[in-house]
């Protein structure tokens, strides 16, 4: 694998990073009453990071097959699990484990029948 094929993806899972905190912002919304200054905060902040995803998304797809660009999104169930235990003290239960593995495995399973077509 190239390099730059090596950099894309990194910077494809930073960006699915940093889209799955929106999550994070939306249930800190909700816990707010409706229009108060963190509410408006929270959701600003939310438009930040989809903004940030709209354009980064782009030039993600400039530069992967949009195939192999969507198939990687999948790790953001991940990404809410992990944000889930860090912020909220939700448990991670086996079921989540387990869940979380199929999701890898899948990712990675694309991907490798994704290099044997290139």
């Amino acid at each position: 694998m190239s390099k730059t094929r090596v950099k894309t993806l990194f910077l494809l899972h930073l960006m699915l990073m940093v889209y799955s905190m929106s999550g994070i912002c939306s249930k800190l919304a909700a816990k707010q009453p409706f229009m108060s200054v963190k509410f408006c905060m929270y959701y600003a902040v939310i438009l930040f990071l989809l903004g940030f995803y709209a354009i980064a998304w782009q030039q993600i797809i400039k530069r992967l097959p949009l195939t192999t660009a969507f198939a990687n999104k999948a790790v953001t169930i991940i990404w809410g699990i992990i944000w889930g235990a860090l912020f909220f003290h939700e448990p991670v239960t086996v079921g989540k484990a387990v869940g979380a593995f199929l999701v890898i495995a899948g990712v990675v399973i694309y991907a490798g029948a994704d290099k044997e077509t290139v």
